[in-house]
């Protein structure tokens, strides 16, 4: 017999084995777990078809027909994780047949795995439970600023520098804005994107959180309203910087080889109806004629500043830097962090 936990009853370190298919893994999991699958993508869905056209006994019979091939890779697999690993909890949608009969026989074997009670289901259950309620308990500190400041560079210096932080659009594989996606690869789902802030804010080592200011929605993710709530009664931090600078940032991320040239101009061209065929049509031929720095700094000028500071004037900020040097920036905000909370 296994042993069954909760989630939130798992108190010391465990590693995480997901034995949902790939697409299953790849839409959305625990964080910080490893995807043993016990049946491929094709797999589960040939399985499915059987259970659905067939009887539910053919395709149990299926499924052991496939699993039967994999039991020595697969036992091999987890006695390597088990021999580093003190707890390890395996998981499948709904803590039912797969990792039920994974636990029944490895623990049979004398592997001594857990189940994790009701799979991530019942992880996604604890996550929306626990979410708001670590939210409740933090300060962010929120920096704002015009695109090309370099806040999401800010965020990471900080944190490579010991402090906590919450950089949303890394979260949501998006840079927040209808050119956002230019160069980034693949999609988060809502759950994954909760569940990396949950992290987050579970394994911090201070109340206080630095966070960039953020719309309520980011690509396609929405971000929930309690945490753009206690961003708006955080500390706010304002970063300015000279348009040279800003575009030259902008240039060298969006631009960093001409792979991505043709997905830039298709997310350009969704600006139309914010300012016009004329003016796209201009923007594309400068792109394909190589005028970046011309494309970037009219943009910002012209509609990502005047968007930005709409929602920049509501604030009344902590701290104000000007700066076009992010280590200056970072040792500023830093500075002023130990006058707020020595």
């Amino acid at each position: 017999m296994y042993r069954e936990i909760e989630y939130l009853d798992l108190k010391d370190e465990c590693f995480f084995i997901d034995v949902r298919s790939p697409i299953e893994y790849n839409e959305y999991s625990i964080p910080e777990a490893v995807n043993i699958p016990l049946f491929e993508d094709e797999e589960r869905k040939e399985i499915g078809t059987v259970y659905k056209n067939v009887s539910t006994e053919q395709a149990k019979r299926l499924g052991i027909e496939i699993v039967s091939r994999k039991l020595l890779p697969l036992f091999d697999e987890i006695s390597r994780i088990k021999a580093k690993h003190r707890n390890v909890v395996i998981f499948c949608e709904r803590g039912g047949m797969r990792s039920g009969s994974v636990c029944s026989l490895f623990n049979s074997l004398g592997l001594n795995v857990i189940k994790l009670k009701d799979g991530y289901k019942g992880y996604r259950a604890a996550i929306n439970c626990m979410l708001p309620k670590l939210n409740d308990e933090v300060e962010y500190i929120v920096i704002h600023g015009f695109t090309g400041t370099g806040k999401t560079e800010i965020l990471e210096i900080l944190e490579q520098r010991g402090h906590d932080v919450i950089n949303l659009e890394k979260a949501a594989n998006h840079r927040g804005s209808l050119l956002g996606k230019v160069g980034l690869e693949g999609l988060v789902s809502q759950k994954q994107f909760e569940s990396i802030i949950y992290n987050k804010l579970k394994n911090r080592k201070n109340k206080y959180v630095f966070i960039e200011a953020e719309s309520g929605r980011i690509g396609n993710i929405i971000v929930p309203q309690y945490i753009i709530g206690k961003m708006r009664t955080g500390k706010h931090i304002l970063v300015q910087s000279s348009i040279e600078y800003r575009t030259k940032r902008i240039v060298e991320e969006y631009i960093k080889d001409e792979m991505h040239i043709d997905e830039l101009v298709r997310s350009v061209q969704k600006l139309e109806k914010h300012i016009g065929k004329n003016k796209v049509n201009e923007y594309v031929e400068k792109i394909q004629n190589k005028q970046y720095d011309e494309v970037a700094s009219e943009l910002m000028i012209k509609y990502y500043d005047p968007l930005y500071y709409n929602s920049q004037v509501k604030y009344s900020f902590d701290l104000e830097i000007k700066s076009d040097d992010i280590i200056q920036t970072c040792n500023s905000i830093e500075a002023w962090l130990m006058s707020l909370y020595k």
